[in-house]
């Protein structure tokens, strides 16, 4: 990754982060999240991490098969997946109403070694690895076809409209190959699952192959037809 002012080393990311668990929520290197953040421990979680370094990680709650939520449990406090995405916070808002609009940009995943105690303010907080995921933090690949760009867009269309989804297909058609998969990635409504598969395949090639087969199956299941 390009190395800014405000850019942080591979060397010097945080072994101890605050865990968001969120649902569907997908963060990617890279790719930027935005977050409305209301609820006390994690207004306390993004106040504590502007005050060091503004690293965030989110990871997604794994679900209870068959149940649909997680018997009881918040999103706090429901078992997670070991993966997920650290991410700086690049802007911050605060609204009248006493909320905390914010947007995180992706850095790198990390596999969750251990969970530690709760935070004082109330959140989760972990021991992370990032080792797994050096990649991340370097260039992406420039003028190298990394999808079959022509196919992803060919099947995107009919799944937006199926999903009524509105994209701003000029600024997409602006955007490098790996860009581009991240900002679908993000953006489709994809399961809990497939959004996970999405985060921990390795490379930026398997996951745009994957993203374009979990369109096409969508577009299969309502009878859309496939590409062909």
């Amino acid at each position: 990754m390009r190395e800014g002012v405000f850019d942080l080393q591979f060397a010097i990311l945080p072994k101890k982060i605050a865990i968001f668990p969120l649902s569907g929520v997908l963060l990617l290197p890279r790719g930027r999240l935005p977050l409305n953040i209301f609820e006390p421990r994690y207004m306390a979680m993004t106040l504590d991490a502007l005050g060091n370094r503004r690293i965030l990680g989110m990871v997604q709650p794994r679900l209870r098969i068959g149940i649909g939520k997680h018997e009881g449990e918040s999103m706090g406090s429901a078992q997670v997946y070991q993966h997920g995405c650290a991410g700086r916070i690049v802007s911050f808002n605060e609204t009248e109403d006493g909320r905390l609009l914010i947007t995180l940009l992706g850095l790198c995943r990390f596999r969750i070694l251990r969970e530690l105690k709760l935070a004082e303010g109330g959140y989760r907080q972990v021991e992370v690895d990032y080792h797994s995921f050096h990649a991340d933090m370097e260039e992406e690949p420039v003028g190298v076809p990394v999808v079959d760009r022509k196919r992803l867009l060919a099947c995107l269309r009919p799944y937006c409209a199926q999903h009524h989804i509105t994209l701003n297909w000029k600024v997409l058609d602006t955007l490098s190959e790996p860009a581009l998969i991240t900002a679908v990635a993000m953006l489709c409504p994809f399961d809990t699952r497939e959004k996970q598969a999405l985060l921990e395949i390795y490379t930026v090639e398997e996951r745009g192959k994957l993203l374009i087969s979990l369109i096409e199956m969508s577009l299969l299941e309502e009878g859309k037809g496939g590409i062909a």
